[in-house]
Formats: C-alpha cells, sequence, structure tokens
C-alpha cells in the first residue's frame, strides 16, 4: 500500500491526513466507572439475538412529540449545512488488513446516498433537518502501546479520542464530527464486546467541546456480530461486519447525538428499531449477501441494516424517498 510522504509522530500514535491508510498495509449498557463520570452513558448496538438496550435511563429526558412510532425529545440533532464528519482512529494492527480501504469507501459513498437520505426525516426543534451529507474528514492510526490493548473500558475509549484530538493530527475538535474507535482483532480485546453489544455511540466534553464518538470492534467471523461468517461482500468477513455496525452508529450519532433528541418509548433509536434487519438482498457469486451498491452500478457492494423513516407511519427501510 501507498504511504504518504508527510506521517507525524507523536508517542506510540501515527498520525497523517485523510488518505492515510494505517499500517503497512441485550444486556443492560455499560456504565462508565465511577471515576469517569465526565462520560456520559453510551447507546449499544446488541448482539445477534438480543434485543437492543435503548437510551439509557439516567440520559433520557421525559415527555417528547410522537411521530411515525419514534418521539422527539427536545435535544440537537447533527443539522450542519455541510453535515458530518467522520474521523476513523484505527486502534491496534490493522497492517495488511484491507478494512483500511473498505470502512473509508463505505463512509465517502454513505454521502448523498439514498440510505443516509433517511436520516433527513429527523430534525430538531426549528424543524432544520439532518443533510444527506457524510464527509470523511480524517484518519489515525495508534498502535495501542500508550493507552493499552486488552479488556479496553469505556473511559479508556474516551482516552484514545481524547488523544486523537489533543495530538492535532485531525485538527481542532470538532462538534459536527463523530469519532469512531476502530479496534483490531488481532491484538485488542473489549469489555462487553460480543457479549453484551458490537458496537456504540455517546458524547462527553473533550477539549471544552462536546465531542461524539463511536466504539467498534472488529468482529472477524464471531456470529455475535457477523451476519456472515465465511464470505462476505468483499472478502473481509470482519470489516464488512464492521461496515454495517459503522452505518448503524453513524446514524443514530445524527439523529440523537446527545441521547436527548430521537427515540421511541423503548429508548430504541432509529437504527436500533431496525437492528439486524436487512431487508431484500442479492447474491454475489462468491455466495455473499448485499443489498447496497455504492457509487454507481459497478460501485462496492455491502450488507448494510435497514434504519427507520420517520415518515409515511415509520418503517425500517433502506433508502428513501
Amino acid at each position: 500500500m501507498r504511504v504518504p510522504r508527510t506521517v507525524v509522530c507523536i508517542g506510540a500514535l501515527v498520525l497523517a491526513a485523510t488518505a492515510f491508510v494505517p499500517g503497512a498495509g441485550a444486556a443492560p449498557p455499560e456504565i462508565a466507572r465511577p471515576g469517569d463520570a465526565h462520560i456520559v452513558d453510551h447507546v449499544n448496538m446488541p448482539v445477534r439475538g438480543q434485543s437492543p438496550a435503548g437510551v439509557p435511563a439516567q440520559a433520557k429526558v421525559g415527555g417528547g412529540i410522537s411521530s411515525n412510532g419514534i418521539s422527539y425529545r427536545g435535544g440537537p440533532v447533527m443539522n450542519a449545512d455541510l453535515g458530518v464528519n467522520v474521523y476513523l482512529i484505527w486502534y491496534g494492527d490493522w497492517a495488511n488488513n484491507t478494512a483500511t480501504v473498505i470502512l473509508p469507501t463505505l463512509i465517502t459513498g454513505l454521502s448523498g446516498s439514498t440510505y443516509y437520505a433517511i436520516n433527513t426525516t429527523y430534525y430538531d426543534s426549528l424543524k432544520r433537518t439532518v443533510p444527506n451529507v457524510v464527509n470523511l474528514k480524517g484518519q489515525v492510526s495508534d498502535s495501542g502501546a500508550i493507552v493499552g490493548r486488552t479488556n479496553l473500558s469505556d473511559g479508556q475509549i474516551n482516552t484514545i479520542v481524547t488523544n486523537a484530538i489533543s495530538s492535532g493530527a485531525l485538527g481542532p475538535a470538532d462538534v459536527n464530527g463523530v469519532y469512531f474507535v476502530l479496534t483490531s482483532a488481532l491484538n485488542v480485546t473489549k469489555s462487553g464486546f460480543l457479549t453484551s453489544y458490537c458496537g456504540w455511540h455517546t458524547h462527553a466534553s473533550i477539549g471544552g467541546a462536546d465531542i461524539k464518538y463511536s466504539f467498534v470492534g472488529n468482529p472477524g467471523a464471531n456470529g455475535a456480530c457477523s451476519v456472515q461468517t465465511s464470505v462476505s461482500p468483499n472478502d473481509n468477513v470482519g470489516a464488512d461486519a464492521m461496515a454495517s455496525i459503522v452505518a448503524h452508529e453513524l446514524v443514530e450519532a445524527a439523529t440523537d447525538p446527545d441521547l436527548n433528541a430521537w427515540y421511541d418509548s423503548r429508548g430504541y433509536e432509529n437504527a436500533d428499531k431496525c437492528a439486524w434487519t436487512f431487508g431484500t438482498t442479492n447474491t454475489l457469486s462468491n455466495g455473499a449477501k448485499y443489498n447496497m451498491v455504492l457509487g454507481g452500478p459497478n460501485g462496492p457492494k455491502f450488507l448494510i441494516q435497514q434504519n427507520w423513516l420517520n415518515a409515511s407511519g415509520g418503517k425500517c427501510v433502506l433508502s428513501y424517498p
């Protein structure tokens, strides 16, 4: 893989611009530790076979206006005119893993897609809708030597995001951004991953800014978080499983960034309401199922879970209109 000429090293972090390819190639939600009081509890994507946990009780607000099976609770949505900015933090060993191409391709392909357009049916108190724009703004590789790699806690995920932002390599703290911590299956483990959840999103004050971030681990062929365990659309079972989880967390972070905007009476956010449902699928020659093609008819293919449409009475769909 081509490595850019300019790479900034800070401690054990290897940082670069957006084009950088890292490397040389329903249980209850987990509660933040007492020492992590600055972290608002997160919203989990459940493992297969479990029901979503929903928005944590301590993050819920009362009331809400019911509409199409999901209610608006008064909080903000990510409705900046230029869309939501995505930052990828590749944590652990991602050398020679095609995920470093597959997931950035997914992010850029979602912008302007009929899939992400589902989010345009969500709005704030001034009726400002979530725009159909997703920008891949930066990527960073973190070996994990500083924070550690084993049984990571929620607080350590926060620290990983904080370190990536404070280094300056991703630019200033971005309140219109969602920072994804993507952990390798080779040498990183996370408390609760593959047993209670496949990923989650939350927000916290970092550098004096309200920062939205998400954890998504590489499940490999583990059926708890991988629908297809032997074949996949892009010939990388773990990365293709992550693609659906990333999409799940991204659409939720945009419509419920501070856990006080859109969710139903059970606390389910838009993607929670459609967890592990995929609608109509097609089959590739290698036997892999897919339901989405991005960037034109010959573009990359993915199997992505549906999202909840906040219109027409509400339903799980793969595209809008």
